[in-house]
């Protein structure tokens, strides 16, 4: 289980990156990579087919539009969570002192801690537990994009999907189980959004 949760996380970390040479060229390692697995591959498919049929100027154009335009399918956990209030720089210190705690340097990227794509890619190379541990802490705001995904008609939606099904517990079957999952509050000191937004969900414990 805990291969088929490392190849599963890697793949789709690199599946949610900007669709570069480099990731196209990984293709074929990942559809070996989940074949490995049964039924592992079924999740990944479309996306997987898309990277490989698709021009790469069309790829990233979409790719640019669908996850850095806009915040409907926000790639950063605590975006969902803490929005542009105050306590988000706090939620992202944690992040950093989890990624500190590893035996292993963790390069950033110029990214936020809390992107998507890093923090499964060091759940998968890193530290698997403690990776795992802030995927469920953060289960509100996978589902949040899964289901925007979804409503957007995008395959990443499946990935979302087989991530979450690796966590404990079901998922929620709409946006309004979620926040009722997250225990939904109005967050304080909101900057720039409405405290109402549904877009942010409280976590617990902050």
């Amino acid at each position: 289980m805990t291969r088929r949760q490392q190849v599963l996380y890697l793949a789709a970390a690199w599946c949610l990156s900007y669709p570069d040479e480099e990731l196209t060229g990984r293709v074929p390692l990942m559809r070996a990579a989940l074949a490995e697995f049964p039924g592992a591959t079924a999740d990944f498919v479309a996306v997987l087919d898309q990277l490989e049929s698709t021009p790469p100027i069309q790829l990233q154009s979409q790719y640019v539009r669908e996850f850095d335009l806009g915040k409907r399918h926000a790639l950063h956990l605590s975006y969902w969570t803490d929005g542009d209030t105050r306590r988000r720089g706090e939620v992202l210190g944690n992040f950093k002192k989890t990624y500190r705690q590893s035996d292993t340097l963790v390069d950033t990227h110029g990214e936020l801690p809390d992107y998507l794509p890093m923090v499964l890619e060091y759940a998968a190379l890193v530290d698997l537990e403690a990776g795992r541990e802030l995927l469920t802490r953060f289960r509100a705001s996978l589902e949040m994009l899964r289901f925007g995904l979804l409503r957007d008609q995008l395959p990443h939606a499946r990935i979302l999907q087989a991530v979450c099904a690796t966590l404990p517990g079901k998922s929620p079957a709409d946006e309004q189980a979620v926040m009722r999952m997250a225990g939904y509050g109005p967050p304080t000191e909101a900057v720039g959004l409405d405290p109402y937004d549904p877009r942010l969900l409280p976590v617990k414990g902050a």
